[in-house]
């Protein structure tokens, strides 16, 4: 494989097929240990109001890092407007812990090992042996497997449906603080 902008055509092209759950699908529940390993429902959590949830791939993801902390900027507006973040990756909470530390995160960063709530909102997706060669995803991802998330945002109401999918192949691309900010104020009016 050549230089880094074939590599993330290969890893796009792999993600392609992945389209995710969509706009007015109900959210499926789940129940996932947080960066201390205490549990975290996010059925509980629409009690309190909207919430946001950003999977990403992993602690060891720059873009993902970036994306985080775009989110923990605007935090407070956030929260004002009635709303929580929730992140889920693919690694164990000891390396959720390191996400949260390492970027300064006051929001739930939660791990999912097994990649079952991953599957759930049809995230998954093998990036190919090509990607392989160059990272080894059984030593990052939790449970050793070779698969990754596909980057998304799901914006929750509290009667469980989703109102906002981004659900991006190409993981440079991720549905920006601004955007998530707009639909927040319109659920608020």
């Amino acid at each position: 494989m050549g230089n880094l902008q074939d590599f993330q055509k290969l890893v796009i092209s792999n993600a392609g097929h992945v389209e995710g759950l969509a706009e007015g699908d109900k959210a499926p529940d789940f129940i996932l240990p947080n960066a201390l390993g205490n549990d975290v429902s996010l059925y509980e959590k629409l009690q309190s109001g909207v919430v946001i949830i950003k999977f990403y791939r992993g602690e060891w993801c720059p873009i993902c890092n970036l994306d985080l902390r775009e989110i923990q900027g605007k935090l407070p507006e956030i929260k004002s407007l009635g709303a929580s973040v929730i992140a889920i990756s693919p690694q164990n909470p000891a390396m959720a812990l390191t996400a949260k530390e390492k970027n300064n995160l006051d929001f739930e960063v939660l791990s999912d090992a097994n990649q079952k709530i991953i599957k759930a909102y049809n995230l998954q997706f093998d990036p190919g042996k090509d990607y392989h060669a160059r990272r080894d995803l059984a030593l990052l991802n939790g449970n050793g497997s070779k698969t990754l998330p596909v980057p998304a945002t799901f914006i929750i109401n509290t009667d469980q449906v989703i109102v906002t999918a981004h659900v991006e192949a190409n993981y440079t691309e991720r549905m920006g603080v601004s955007e998530i900010l707009s639909v927040l104020k319109d659920l608020a009016d």
